[in-house]
This record gives C-alpha cells, sequence and structure tokens, in this order.
C-alpha cells in the first residue's frame, strides 16, 4: 500500500514572521483523517523570518527531532542547552516529564527553513534529554543515510521509540532501495527537489504512507533531500 498526499493537502498556517505546513493535525489545523502515523505524530515545515523565533514553551513526553534545511536555528532549553543548528545537524530533545526551551531565527538578513519532527515515545516520564550530531553531504549522497535510532546504531541520534529515520540527497542517475518488514509501516517525506518513490513521481512537500511493502526504491532525483521514517504499526 502507497498513499500519496501533495504538499498541497497539507494544512497551511502564516503568522507572518512563520510560514508553516502541517503534514499532521496541530495547532489551529485539525484533519481526522491525519492525525499522524504509527508514532509520527508531527511534522511541519516552517519558514521563521529574520529575528523572529518560538518564545520559551514547554513539552513534554515527545521525542521531537529538527532538522534544519537552510540557514540557523538558535536553541535554548532549561537543561542548560544553547547551541546554533545549521543544515546537516540533527538534533534531537526527548521531553519526557517536562522541558522549557526556545527556538529563534538570530540571523538578520535571512529565513530558517527546517523541519520539525514529534514522535511518539515508548516510554514516558522519563527524564529530559538532548543530543545534537552533524551529517554531512557526503554521507547522504546517493544513499539513505540513519540519523535517528532506538539505539544511536551508526552514529545516529538515539531516540525512545522502534523507529528509524534516514535521510538521503538523490540526484541523476543515483538511487537507494531500503528494505521493509511487511509488518511495519515507512513513511516518505520529500523535504526538496523531486523524486521517484517506488515508480511514483512526487515533489517537495510531497508525501507517502507506506503499509505492507518489502522496500522503498527512490530513483530519478532532482536535486532531492528526502527522509525515511520506519516505523511500528
Amino acid at each position: 500500500m502507497l498513499q500519496v498526499r501533495k504538499s498541497g493537502e497539507r494544512g497551511h498556517a502564516n503568522h507572518g514572521w512563520l510560514d508553516a505546513y502541517h503534514s499532521f493535525s496541530f495547532g489551529g489545523y485539525h484533519d481526522p483523517a491525519h492525525m499522524g502515523f504509527g508514532p509520527l505524530r508531527v511534522i511541519n515545515e516552517d519558514r521563521i523570518d529574520a529575528g523572529a523565533g518560538f518564545g520559551t514553551h514547554g513539552h513534554r513526553d515527545m521525542e521531537i527531532i529538527t532538522y534544519v534545511l537552510d540557514g540557523e536555528l538558535a536553541h535554548k532549553d532549561d537543561m542548560g542547552n544553547g547551541s546554533v543548528i545549521r543544515p546537516g545537524d540533527v538534533q534531537r530533545m526527548s521531553a519526557g516529564r517536562g522541558v522549557m526551551h526556545s527556538e529563534s531565527n538570530h540571523a538578520k538578513d535571512r529565513q530558517t527553513h527546517l523541519l520539525q519532527i514529534w514522535i511518539e515515545p515508548n516510554v514516558r516520564g522519563i527524564a529530559p534529554g538532548y543530543e545534537e550530531k552533524h551529517f554531512s553531504e557526503a554521507e547522504k549522497r546517493g544513499r539513505l543515510r540513519l540519523i535517528a535510532s532506538p539505539d544511536g546504531s551508526d552514529g545516529s541520534v538515539m531516540m525512545h521509540q522502534d523507529a528509524k529515520l534516514y535521510v538521503g540527497l538523490f540526484d541523476g542517475a543515483e538511487s537507494a532501495t531500503l528494505p521493509l518488514q511487511a509488518s511495519r509501516l515507512a513513511y516518505v517525506h520529500v523535504a526538496t527537489g523531486a523524486i521517484s518513490v517506488n515508480g511514483i513521481a512526487l515533489n517537495a512537500g510531497d508525501a507517502v504512507r507506506v503499509g505492507a511493502e518489502t522496500q522503498i526504491t527512490l530513483t530519478d532525483g532532482k536535486q532531492a533531500q528526502v527522509l525515511v521514517f520506519d516505523l511500528p504499526q
């Protein structure tokens, strides 16, 4: 089963300083048919204006992964972490029993373009945690690079869920195939460019829900950056 959702079918909210597209119900956007997929609960594609951002706010019992596509995002939290994440950086914050943080685009002359991903954890009430790693373009070029996993394998960040997240860059003849267990789910999100997923042509912002399949094959990329989630039911 492959179910395509086009970019324009997502929820959209323009707050002036923030232009956001929601793959799943979030904030003022509610669609009972798109509440999440397995434990994948949020993919927000955000564009934050220069000098703007999210003030200090709280989260609980959620694995939050931030992936910057362009620009920079400054992060501060009440665990004592403070950093600036850039393209290629992966930030994982386990909200656990509660965390307060802020995120901002401190640039004076450019937007920040990012994906914020929420995955429901398989354990609740844990101590909050933070992790950040960089994955170079070379590591992702023409292949699916594991960037988040339940055990931190292959240098990925560790999340509290039986799920894996891969990212790949594809152009021209570059291709990759990811084997899947037919009993699990997968979700493919095209962050930039265009690519074919199992022969289905997709553009930036498009996504495919995958079930009862044994592999995902990515071909015909045109400056594509793709995220692939391997998820439990």
